[in-house]
């Protein structure tokens, strides 16, 4: 589906010469001499390939037409404009897939998805996601956005009356208040790793919870866990599916029983209010204002030349006045914030013509540049560890050069940094998940190399007991048996393994094996071989710190048992390469 229906699925010599002179040239203030390209004597074809969102995809394929219909050229050349629309997440899929990123909660691309020349995402931070990804040669050209729809809480109106909308200046805390109370507002969300507009109220809703006390502080790691919570009770992998939870009577036992709040975009809830439902959608326009929806420009990597001069072209007959009155017939904003004609604004809905500048940024462009790339990421990764459900054996290297001060932590050791790290993930968890805790170096239980401090069994009944086991974690004065402690305790994970879940090891070191009573290497990795059960994986999770660890070391072997080695020198960091390894693992079997 398309449109408002949709709630939401170098040119060398003369040639180059007559594109550069056209995009410099000014006819009317902002608007380019594009036409200058067009011509009734052109010849060959230039096909450029544009995916769009499917909300803009309407506007961008009716001035690409009317463009081709003109007589569109470059260099002599004409030019057809393919415009698709296909949803950001199937896109972001297929780019990862090309570029070998990972996106946290996002899976696999179809067999048939093909990356376009230009991509027209709904957010800049998709492009944020594959760059932080690990998709490190992801360098898409402009980015500059053509569009946007501000991100909005969308409630029933009686529900919003009851909260003072639209008299009343409602923020992000407010809202927070709501959904954690004992008699909460049921909010949703649609699958934040998977929408844009999900991820954006996130992002607020969780900068509310952390603003309850200092950054990181069990008050405010417990209101950020209230808040997912909250949110997942009522999520969605599908935006239809969410909007149909909204109350379709006015009876006030359907109200009750309906969806109480959603986040939204602004042209989501404009759309939804064009069908005329029994109750129509309120939207508020809470502060401190969320990442609007942008719908960056971004010409894609490995474009030919003379479609990038193509690319550029079009990119200014979507900077156009006429543009704009397009835009707003599909319910969108100009890139400034304002509106074109027909636009039908929801009640309260702020516009820099009208005194709302504040929810524009002051350039008028937002985009990558103005994302924070962290947040992001511990906000997917967050939600997909607090969302998710697993059984997983902990291992935590007690060796003695787990002592060491850590310069970046206030001189804590690597033990107390990793522990801290560990513990703070408990919180994350919830009482479906089953997790164990052991203890390595050497000889630690006589010729033993691991320590069991706590069984793997539910946290409904085995919190307390890994909150004590963690905290009695002092180092040994051994070294680092890595290899007998791996094989031990993949016997172990896939013993008892459950269906249904990700069964997982998570093993933090910070060396290499020095073991010299153990198996070897290749003893160790012959015997995962024969382990490995396809029917009943166990996924390895292997994460190294400081500068002694030897990354080949640790990949050999996750190579075999699937998963993961994440290897960083700053132990200070290992809580989020924590929480982003957990959140990569791939959904559970069935």
């Amino acid at each position: 589906m398309s449109g408002r229906h949709r709630m939401r699925s170098n040119l060398r010599g003369a040639g180059a010469a007559a594109v550069a002179v056209a995009l410099v040239a000014v006819v009317g203030g902002s608007w380019f001499g594009y036409q200058q390209l067009a011509g009734p004597n052109c010849s060959g074809r230039i096909e450029l390939s544009v995916a769009t969102a499917p909300e803009i995809a309407p506007a961008v394929r009716g001035a690409a037409d009317q463009w081709v219909s003109d007589g569109a050229a470059v260099g002599g050349t004409c030019i057809a404009v393919n415009v698709s629309s296909s949803e950001s997440v199937e896109v972001a899929a297929a780019v990862a897939s090309k570029h070998g990123a990972t996106l946290a909660g996002v899976g696999q691309a179809s067999g048939t998805a093909v990356t376009p020349d230009v991509w027209v995402p709904d957010s800049s931070t998709w492009l944020v996601r594959l760059k932080s990804g690990g998709a490190s040669a992801f360098a898409p050209t402009n980015g500059a956005s053509i569009a946007r729809s501000p991100v909005v809480v969308a409630l029933p109106e009686p529900v919003a009356s009851r909260i003072g909308w639209p008299d009343k200046k409602l923020r992000w805390s407010d809202l927070l208040t709501q959904v954690t109370a004992s008699k909460p507002l049921r909010a949703g969300i649609v699958e934040p790793t998977q929408d844009a507009a999900g991820l954006s109220g996130l992002l607020s809703l969780t900068a509310a919870a952390s603003s309850t006390g200092e950054s990181g502080s069990p008050k405010a790691q417990e209101a950020m866990v209230g808040a997912l919570r909250a949110l997942a009770t009522n999520r969605s992998s599908l935006r239809q599916d969410l909007l149909a939870r909204f109350p379709r009577s006015s009876d006030p036992t359907a109200i009750a029983n309906g969806l109480g709040a959603a986040a939204l975009s602004e042209e989501d809830v404009i759309a939804y209010n064009s069908t005329k439902p029994p109750i129509r959608l309120a939207a508020l326009y809470l502060e401190p204002v969320p990442i609007p929806l942008d719908y960056p420009f971004a010409v894609l990597p490995g474009i030919e030349p003379a479609k990038a001069s193509a690319a550029r072209v079009l990119f200014e007959v979507l900077r156009t006045p006429d543009f704009k009155d397009r835009l707003a017939s599909q319910a969108l904003r100009a890139p400034d914030g304002n509106w074109g004609r027909g636009f039908q604004a929801p009640t309260g809905a702020p516009s820099p013509a009208n005194g709302g500048a504040s929810q524009v940024p002051p350039s008028g462009q937002g985009g990558a540049a103005d994302l924070d790339p962290g947040a992001i990421s511990t906000a997917t990764t967050s939600w997909s560890v607090a969302t998710q459900s697993g059984r997983m054996l902990c291992v935590i290297d007690v060796s003695g050069s787990m002592k060491k001060p850590v310069a970046t932590a206030n001189g804590a050791s690597r033990e107390q940094v990793t522990v801290a790290a560990a513990s703070q993930g408990l919180g994350l968890f919830d009482d479906s998940w089953s997790i164990g805790l052991w203890t390595f170096s050497t000889n630690l239980q006589g010729s033993q190399d691991w320590s069991e401090l706590v069984g793997i069994k539910p946290l409904s009944s085995n919190r307390g007991a890994l909150q004590r086991g963690l905290a009695s974690i002092k180092p040994s004065s051994g070294d680092t048996g890595l290899y007998d402690t791996m094989l031990a305790a993949y016997k172990k994970v896939q013993q008892d393994w459950e269906p249904g879940k990700v069964n997982s090891i998570v093993l933090f070191t910070d060396g290499k094996n020095e073991d010299d009573n153990g198996i070897s290497q290749k003893a160790l990795l012959d015997q995962l071989k024969k382990l490995k059960d396809d029917e009943q994986p166990v996924q390895v999770v292997i994460i190294g710190i400081g500068t002694e660890v030897n990354r080949a070391e640790l990949e050999s072997i996750t190579k075999v048992t699937g998963g993961g080695a994440f290897v960083t020198t700053d132990p200070s960091k290992i809580g989020e390469i924590f929480l982003r390894a957990i959140a990569l693992r791939p959904p559970a079997p069935r």
